[in-house]
């Protein structure tokens, strides 16, 4: 876990940020150290978590071409402790308690789902005062997620009627779970735009605010690097989404 404080007019906002990888590498530069570059420069404090890997959550077996469940989600449980950790340091590290949030890509976007409603037990034995500290973020952000429509003995449809989606039993979708946002391409091979779309209709039956952006071109794992397509935009569209939520205040800059 390694902190990054804003740059410039600290606002209070913190973000966990969690790489994507397939949980079985950290694609640590492009969703990671990128990413909070781009948050502390607009005043918002980065926490880039390392968790576990490899095989610490769900993910795409060789050997049997099947989708295989871990036996301990570690990934899960690395969050967990994070959320508790930052909140527990929140006043050192000049953070609002109730503006802490997280975002995600691909793997880490499954993450972001799975700490969004996974929270209110922790995984693990008690460490210490973090682990009494609540683990539910405030605000969600998962780009191209993955694993949410498709899990063990259930392959996600690529087309076919919304009603044929069914969501990863392991994400457990409440009113309480915090408000969401999400962005996928319709071009993504890698994880298409039924995890988020499964994950979205499930947010908005619980009555959960949620925004979704599906742009035509960007495919996986663009992150937050600049280019000529329209998806490029997406980290201005979440600067003025989380003023819409009252996590953040609004800005003149980009």
């Amino acid at each position: 876990m390694t902190v990054y404080s804003s740059k410039v007019n600290n606002t209070g906002v913190a973000v966990v940020v969690f790489p994507g990888g397939g949980f079985q590498i950290l694609a640590i530069d492009l969703e990671g150290t990128e990413v909070c570059d781009w948050l502390t420069f607009h005043g918002i404090t980065c926490v880039l978590l390392k968790y576990r890997v490899p095989n610490s959550g769900p993910h795409w077996e060789q050997s049997c071409r099947c989708e295989v469940a871990p036996k301990a989600p570690t990934a899960l449980e690395d969050a967990q402790r994070t959320m508790g950790l930052v909140r527990l340091h929140a006043a050192e590290w000049h953070i609002n308690p109730h503006k802490i949030g997280v975002i995600g890509f691909s793997a880490g976007g499954f993450l972001v789902a799975a700490i969004s409603t996974n929270y209110e037990k922790r995984l693990y034995p008690a460490i210490d005062a973090a682990d009494r500290e609540s683990a539910r973020p405030d605000f969600a952000i998962a780009l191209y997620p993955g694993h949410l429509c498709e899990y063990p003995g259930h392959p996600c449809p690529h087309d076919g009627p919304p009603q044929t989606l069914r969501l990863n039993p392991e994400i457990h979708v409440t009113s309480q779970t915090p408000p969401t946002f999400l962005v996928q391409a319709e071009n993504d091979y890698e994880d298409g735009i039924n995890q988020s779309l499964t994950y979205y209709f499930a947010l908005k039956k619980a009555g959960v605010p949620v925004e979704m952006h599906l742009y035509a071109q960007g495919g996986h794992g663009f992150g937050p690097r600049r280019t000529n397509l329209p998806i490029t935009q997406w980290p201005e569209l979440m600067q003025m989404w989380l003023v819409t939520i009252g996590m953040s205040p609004a800005r003149s800059d980009n």
